[in-house]
């Protein structure tokens, strides 16, 4: 799969779960409430041991059949 193909989305850390899983706010329009996905760190994030709090914004990649997204990169 190109990475061209893969649907990317931001969102806000609402809460940090046990195994490394976060429920993460996708961003939406104004006056909107953003969906909670539940979100997985990387692989290359956990190998540098990136560290994802409350309040981050988070950058994901979807998962195409709506199950868990993975966390690619934190910009806050």
């Amino acid at each position: 799969m190109s990475d061209e193909s893969k649907e990317t989305a931001t969102g806000i850390v609402e809460e940090v779960l046990p195994d490394s899983l976060f429920r993460v706010r996708l961003n939406a329009a104004e006056g909107e409430e953003g969906q909670l996905v539940l979100a997985y760190l990387a692989g290359k994030m956990r190998l540098h041991r990136i560290r994802v709090l409350v309040g981050d914004q988070v950058e994901m990649v979807m998962d195409p059949y709506g199950g868990r997204s993975r966390i690619v990169r934190r910009l806050t």
